[in-house]
């Protein structure tokens, strides 16, 4: 059984990775792969590649991410580049507004 501080954490970080992705396509294009490790250097938390995967799609079917696919140099196969959009950036903004207000008011004022 899971405690309410797991569960907590769980959707926070899991259940909102777009959230965190974005983020960190703000910084620059990434692939799918590499943006997984990134999560995990960068927000301390693991997600499931096929969840990047699923989250990747759905944000580039909304328009909020491109996609490119881009030769590597070193002979080793092509890999699918994902980067912000406009749209992506809005998006963020509001969520990242979303949950400051909402810490605002479950802190003691």
């Amino acid at each position: 059984m899971t405690t309410p501080i797991e569960r907590l954490r769980n959707k926070v970080t899991k259940e909102v990775l777009w959230l965190y992705i974005l983020r960190l396509l703000e910084e620059r294009p990434m692939y799918a792969y590499e943006l997984k490790e990134r999560i995990k250097e960068a927000f301390d938390f693991e997600p499931a590649t096929v969840s990047s995967y699923v989250v990747l799609y759905k944000l580039e079917k909304e328009g909020y991410v491109t996609a490119e696919w881009q030769e590597s140099e070193t002979g080793k196969p092509a890999r699918k580049y994902y980067k912000i959009t406009h749209r992506g950036e809005e998006l963020l903004k509001e969520g990242i507004e979303f949950l400051e207000e909402t810490l605002k008011k479950l802190k003691k004022t």
